[in-house]
C-alpha cells in the first residue's frame, strides 16, 4: 500500500498543532484511490484570461502598493487564497517550514501542548487532547474554543497561523482563553508545553481475561505495535477484547487497515473510497477474523483514522460500540509536495471514505451501539482563580468547583453555581485532607490542588464508566 509516486493522504482529522505538526492524515492507499476522473485530473491548466488576471495583480503590487512586499508572500498568498475559497477547512496551504513538521511528527516526538484543532465557523476548536499530554492533564477536552494564546486573540487567523501561536518550546507556558460549551464566560487554562512522545499503544489484561488495547494515534509503527500486544494477550489466553480509541485523533491509513484486518474476514471490506464522481471502491480485507468477542471504545474525541476502524469492526467484524458518538471526519486529503517542486506542500480534500456498509459519517460520527456518558467531573473547566471563591458568591467558577468536588465524593449541596454552606463545608473537608488552611475558602493554591485531585480521580478506572461498560458487554458475549 505505498504509492511510488506523490504521498496520498487521507487526512482523518484536522490540524495538529504541536500540539502536533499538522494535520490529522490516513495516508496511501493505490488500489481505491487508483480512480480515473472524469475532469482529467490536474491537466487542464488556467485560461489565458486567468492567468493574466493573476500576473497583473502581482504586478500591481509589486510596482504600485505603498511598501515594497517580498514576491514569496505574494505567491503564498495567492496560494492560500484559492484553498481558503473552497471553503474547506480540510484543503491547506503549508509553506516549507510546516512542510517540514509535518513530515517529522510521524516519526518521532515533538514539543507543544499534545492537542488536535480544527477551525469551525472560524474558532479554533479542540478535536482531541491526547492521552497523558499537557494539554489533557490541564483540563482540555473536546470540543474546547480556543479564543487566545498568551493574550494573542485567533479571531480571522488562518488555522496554520492559530496552530504558530499555539506552539512553543518544551517549559514554556500557553495561556490559553477557552470556552466551553454550556459555560457563559471564556476561562484561562495555563499548559506547560512538554516532549509529546509518540508511543501510541498500550495494553493491560483486564479481570475475567478480557484483553484491552490503547491507541492514542495512528503513526507509522503503531500497526506494528498493536500486534505486539495483541500477540502477547492471546498468549496468556484472552477471551474477549476492548480497543480503546477515545480521544484518538486518527493517523495514517496503512497503520489502521493493518490493525483491522486480522479482525476482518478476508473478502470483506474494511473501509471504501469514493471519488468526486461517485465512483466507489472497497478495501477488502485479507484476514482470518476472530473468534473472541470485541468492544471498540469510541467518545466525542475519536476522529478519522479511529472512526474508520470502528466503523470497520463494526460492520465487518461484528464489534460493539461502546462511549460516544465518535467526531465525524470522513473526507480524504492527497498532498502535493512533489508538484510543489520547493519544499512547501498542499493537502486537498480528493476522496470521501466510507464504512464497509458505504456509510459517510462527515459531520455526523458514528454511534455506539451502547452508549455511556462519564461523570460530570471529566467535563469540569479548570477555575479561572482571578479571585478567591467564598461563600454566597455566584458564577461559572462556582459550579465548576461544585462539580470537581461533587465528582470528589465531596457532597457540595449543589450544583447551580451558587456558594452555600455545604459548598463551604466541602472545601473545608479538601482543606482538611490536602493540609490546607481550613476557611472554606477557594484561592488559587486550594483550586490548583482541586484540580489536581480531580485530573487523578479522571485517570482512575475506577471512575471510567465507559470502560466499566465495555467490560461488562465483553464478559456477557464471552462464550
Amino acid at each position: 500500500m505505498q504509492d511510488r509516486g506523490r504521498k496520498i493522504v487521507l487526512w482523518v482529522a484536522v490540524i495538529l498543532v504541536s500540539m502536533f505538526a499538522s494535520s490529522l492524515l490516513t495516508l496511501t492507499l493505490v488500489g481505491p484511490l487508483s480512480f480515473a476522473s472524469k475532469g482529467g485530473g490536474v491537466t487542464a491548466g488556467m485560461a489565458n484570461k486567468d492567468l493574466q488576471k493573476l500576473e497583473t495583480t502581482y504586478n500591481l503590487i509589486q510596482s504600485k502598493y505603498v511598501q515594497q512586499v517580498d514576491s514569496e508572500k505574494i505567491i503564498n498568498g495567492a496560494v492560500n487564497g484559492m484553498l481558503s475559497a473552497l471553503e474547506d477547512p480540510f484543503s491547506v496551504y503549508m509553506d516549507q517550514k510546516e512542510a517540514q513538521m509535518f513530515e517529522e511528527t510521524l516519526e518521532s516526538s515533538f514539543q507543544g501542548i499534545g492537542a488536535e484543532v480544527s477551525l469551525e465557523e472560524g474558532k479554533v476548536t479542540i478535536v482531541s487532547p491526547i492521552k497523558g499530554s499537557p494539554a489533557e492533564k490541564a483540563g482540555i477536552i473536546a470540543g474546547d474554543v480556543i479564543l487566545s494564546v498568551n493574550g494573542e486573540k485567533l479571531d480571522g487567523l488562518k488555522l496554520n497561523e492559530a496552530v504558530a501561536k499555539i506552539r512553543g518550546a518544551k517549559g514554556t507556558q500557553a495561556k490559553l482563553e477557552v470556552l466551553r460549551s454550556g459555560s457563559g464566560e471564556p476561562v484561562q487554562i495555563i499548559v506547560v508545553r512538554d516532549d509529546i512522545p509518540i508511543e501510541t499503544v498500550s495494553s493491560e489484561m483486564l479481570e475475567g481475561n478480557i484483553g484491552k488495547i490503547d491507541v492514542s494515534q495512528f503513526v507509522q509503527f503503531t500497526a506494528k505495535r498493536f500486534k505486539e500486544e495483541l500477540k502477547a494477550l492471546e498468549a496468556k489466553g484472552m477471551k474477549g477484547l476492548i480497543i480503546d480509541v477515545r480521544n484518538d485523533p486518527g493517523g495514517l491509513l496503512p497503520a489502521v487497515v493493518e490493525i483491522a484486518e486480522p479482525f476482518v474476514a478476508s473478502g470483506k471490506p474494511i473501509l471504501q473510497i469514493e471519488d468526486r464522481d461517485g465512483n466507489k471502491k472497497p478495501e477488502l480485507s485479507k484476514g482470518t477474523g476472530k473468534t473472541y468477542p470485541i468492544v471498540v471504545l469510541i467518545n466525542g474525541g475519536s476522529a478519522s483514522a479511529s472512526e474508520i476502524l470502528a466503523g470497520a469492526l463494526k460492520e465487518s467484524a461484528g464489534a460493539t460500540l461502546v462511549g460516544q458518538t465518535s467526531y465525524g471526519k470522513g473526507t480524504v486529503q492527497v498532498t502535493f509536495e512533489k508538484e510543489m517542486g520547493d519544499g512547501s506542500n498542499i493537502k486537498m480534500t480528493v476522496y470521501k471514505w466510507l464504512t464497509p456498509n458505504g456509510n459517510w459519517i462527515h459531520k455526523k460520527g458514528i454511534a455506539p451501539d451502547v452508549e455511556v456518558e462519564q461523570p460530570s467531573m471529566f467535563k469540569a473547566v479548570p477555575m479561572t482563580k482571578k479571585t478567591t471563591l467564598k461563600l454566597d458568591m455566584t458564577g461559572d467558577d462556582v459550579k465548576n468547583l461544585q462539580v470537581m468536588l461533587d465528582g470528589l465524593g465531596l457532597k457540595p449541596g449543589r450544583t447551580d453555581g451558587y456558594f452555600n454552606d455545604k459548598t463551604e463545608l466541602a472545601v473545608k473537608a479538601f482543606q482538611r485532607l490536602n493540609n490546607l488552611p481550613m476557611n472554606g475558602e477557594v484561592d488559587a493554591q486550594t483550586a490548583q490542588k482541586i484540580e489536581e485531585a480531580v485530573y487523578k480521580e479522571i485517570r482512575n478506572p475506577k471512575n471510567d464508566l465507559q470502560l466499566k461498560e465495555a467490560l461488562k458487554v465483553v464478559q456477557g458475549l464471552v462464550k
